[in-house]
């Protein structure tokens, strides 16, 4: 589990009550080919009909273990894959089914961090370049301008004037996060989606990575959808999490309730994982027995029944639904 350092938080003003972007019974499924012609003889439920919504400025942090859904949740988000059903709302409007010129002009507004920064830049292109083509596509800027800006956004990424024309290969991999920040400012967005941003870095680098994400969060006002597995990393960054389970939202709330109260099963699971920064504490931990099902064939009624301990008979006939049983706390639990 990462350590993070604590990091300054400022003066900053409160979300505002109007959400940037609404998710209403996504769902995101795979269809799988069998037999001679190749029928679709099955779906894997990678996103199974979630919901929840991001307010102006905030960040919501989306957490649960390899293969839940979560980025592929940020990706149906962004379009880059396409939406089985429910709707994205973003800024007031519905984009889940644009194309054409439409989706070209929303693209401005959805940026996203990858995972991988090795594999998310173009080893062909100067890093110049690779920050400058999106302003590029969409304004019509001089050199000039275009390098003046890019000189800018190198700036406030914390790297030097000459990176602009090396190449990525020449950079460490937090540097190349770094770049990759700086591409997802550029056409200065209102939402990024940054998908386990530090997950391929060294420890030695992921809170200066981290910060660095809150400081421009501050001085851009950006909205974060931050995906990763690290509950301690989630913690540090999110204002409210969201905890996905084999394509479902089991639970969603603010991290200071989630963390020193989780209602779920899975959730309580997840937190008793994180260790202890005083080796000394007693800490009881939670073992889930088995594995998890295979998304091709998710169990019946709730999808974590079959690991939970504190499963009732009505969770292996009904699916919960989320439903807020605290203030701004809402689980998918029988238990409640």
């Amino acid at each position: 589990m990462t350590t993070v350092s604590v990091h300054k938080e400022g003066n900053r003003a409160s979300s505002p009550s109007e959400n940037l972007l609404e998710i209403k019974n996504l769902k995101t499924y795979y269809p799988v080919k069998g037999g001679f012609f190749k029928h679709t003889v099955g779906h894997v439920k990678a996103v199974d009909n979630i919901s929840f919504e991001i307010k102006k400025g905030e960040t919501f942090g989306l957490v649960g273990e390899s293969g839940c859904g979560k980025s592929t949740a940020g990706r149906t988000i962004l379009r880059l894959l396409k939406a089985t059903d429910g709707q994205i709302i973003f800024d007031g409007k519905d984009i889940t089914n644009l194309s054409g010129r439409s989706l070209r002009e929303i693209r401005k507004d959805l940026q996203m961090v990858f995972q991988d920064p090795y594999a998310s830049l173009n080893p062909m292109q100067m890093v110049g370049d690779i920050i400058a083509e999106p302003i590029y596509n969409f304004s019509k800027k001089s050199k000039e301008e275009l390098k003046r800006e890019v000189m800018d956004l190198l700036e406030k990424v914390g790297l030097p004037p000459d990176a602009y024309y090396k190449y990525a290969h020449e950079f460490s991999g937090g540097q190349r996060q770094r770049i990759g920040i700086a591409r997802s400012l550029a056409l200065r967005p209102k939402l990024i989606i940054a998908d386990e941003p530090v997950s391929a870095l060294d420890v030695s680098v992921q809170s200066q990575v981290l910060n660095l994400l809150k400081d421009l969060q501050e001085e851009f006002e950006l909205t974060f959808l931050f995906i990763a597995h690290d509950l301690s990393v989630v913690k540090h960054m999110s204002d409210r999490i969201g905890v996905m389970y084999l394509g479902n939202m089991v639970e969603i709330a603010d991290k200071d309730s989630l963390y020193a109260e989780p209602l779920h099963p899975y959730t309580q699971a997840l937190i008793s994982a994180i260790p202890s920064p005083d080796p000394r504490t007693k800490k009881e931990r939670i073992i889930l027995k088995g594995d998890v099902p295979s998304p091709l064939n998710p169990p019946v009624g709730c999808p974590f029944h079959p690991r939970c301990p504190m499963a009732i008979e009505e969770c292996s006939k009904q699916k919960p639904v989320l439903k807020e049983v605290k203030p701004s706390h809402r689980v998918a639990c029988h238990l409640y």
